[in-house]
C-alpha cells in the first residue's frame, strides 16, 4: 500500500538526488530509507529509480509516484493548515492596501491560491481613494500593506519581502543608447514619465536624483505602465520601472533598458501589519506565499 511517508520519501529523493541527504531531510537513518523504498518497491512489483545514478533517473513507475507526490502533498499540507485554523478558531480579516503601483502585477495571481488556503478568511484589496495606506494601517482600516517605504508607527510591523532593480526605458532612437548605465546627469534634458504620486514616494527621485540635486527636464504622468511604455515607444520620454515588469510586458520587449548608475538602482519591498496580528498563521501564510512566488 501507498501512504503518505512513500511520498515523502520520493518527493526528498527528487530533491536531493541523494538517499543519504534524503534520509537527513526527513530525520531517518539511510539503512532505515532504504529499506523503507524496497519494501515500497516489493510491495509493487517494480522498481522505481535506477540505482548508482545522479541525478536519479527514475523509471516510468517512479516517475508516476513523483508526480503523484508533488500533486498530492501539497493539497494534505493545506488540509491540514486549515483544520489547524479550526482547531485554533483562527479565522479574520486581511484587507490589503498597496502603496506601490506596480505590486498589482504580482499580487492579483497570488489571492486565488490564498483563498483557498484560507477561505475563512475575508480578503479584499482596498484601494487609499488619496489616504496614506500606511495612515489606513494605523486606523484599522486594513489589515496588511505593501509599501517600499516603512515608516516609523507605533504597534506597526514590517517584514521584508524582496529586493528588485529599477531601470531606464529608452525610446529605440534615444541618444543615450551608447551607455551601459545612466548617471544622473543625463535626466538633465530628458523628460521623465512616471505615475501620478508624490516623487518623495518614488526610488528614482529619492534615492537618485535628489541626493545629487538633478532635476529632469520635464515629468509626464501616466496610471497605466502600458501607457507609460507607449509614450516611451513613440519617443515622448523615458520611464523607470522595476526591472523584472519589462519581462512581463511582451509586447514592449523591443525597447532598451539601462541600469541606474554603474551599481544600479535597487529597492525593497515590506510588508506591513499592526503587532497584534503579526503573529496570526493566515496572515505570516501571506508573506510566505508573497516570497515564495514572486521571482524577481
Amino acid at each position: 500500500m501507498i501512504e503518505l511517508k512513500h511520498l515523502r520519501t520520493l518527493q526528498a529523493l527528487a530533491q536531493t538526488h541523494s538517499v543519504n541527504k534524503a534520509a537527513n531531510t526527513l530525520c531517518m537513518t539511510q539503512s532505515a530509507l532504504s529499506h523503507q523504498i524496497k519494501q515500497l518497491e516489493e510491495s509493487l512489483e517494480i522498481e522505481l529509480f535506477k540505482r548508482k545514478t545522479f541525478p536519479i533517473q527514475w523509471t516510468p513507475a517512479g516517475q508516476i509516484l513523483l508526480q503523484a507526490a508533488q500533486q498530492v502533498l501539497p493539497q494534505i499540507e493545506n488540509v491540514q493548515r486549515q483544520l489547524l485554523s479550526l482547531k485554533q478558531g483562527e479565522s479574520g480579516r486581511l484587507w490589503i492596501g498597496v502603496d506601490c503601483h506596480t505590486c498589482f502585477e504580482w499580487l492579483m495571481p497570488l489571492l486565488r491560491p490564498y483563498q483557498e488556503q484560507w477561505p475563512s478568511v475575508d480578503l479584499d484589496i482596498v484601494p487609499s481613494f488619496n489616504q496614506a495606506p500606511l495612515t489606513q494601517l494605523s486606523s484599522q482600516q486594513l489589515d496588511f500593506v505593501i509599501t517600499s517605504d516603512p515608516e516609523t508607527l507605533e504597534d506597526i510591523d514590517y517584514t521584508a519581502l524582496f529586493s528588485y532593480e529599477l531601470v531606464a526605458v529608452l525610446p529605440l532612437e534615444c541618444h543615450l543608447l551608447h551607455k551601459t548605465f545612466l548617471a544622473p546627469e543625463d535626466f538633465k534634458e530628458l523628460t521623465l514619465i512616471t505615475y501620478p504620486v508624490d516623487k518623495n514616494k518614488l526610488s528614482v527621485f529619492k534615492d537618485f536624483l535628489d541626493p545629487n540635486g538633478i532635476t529632469p527636464k520635464s515629468l509626464s504622468y501616466s496610471e497605466l505602465t502600458i501607457m507609460m511604455l507607449q509614450r516611451v515607444e513613440a519617443g515622448r520620454g523615458i520611464c523607470v520601472l522595476p526591472k523584472w515588469l519589462l519581462a512581463n510586458q511582451a509586447e514592449f520587449k523591443h525597447l532598451p533598458w539601462r541600469p541606474l548608475s554603474e551599481e544600479g538602482l535597487w529597492t525593497k519591498l515590506y510588508a506591513a501589519t499592526p503587532k497584534a496580528l503579526s503573529n496570526q498563521h493566515y496572515v505570516q501564510d501571506m508573506i510566505e506565499l508573497i516570497a515564495q512566488k514572486v521571482m524577481i
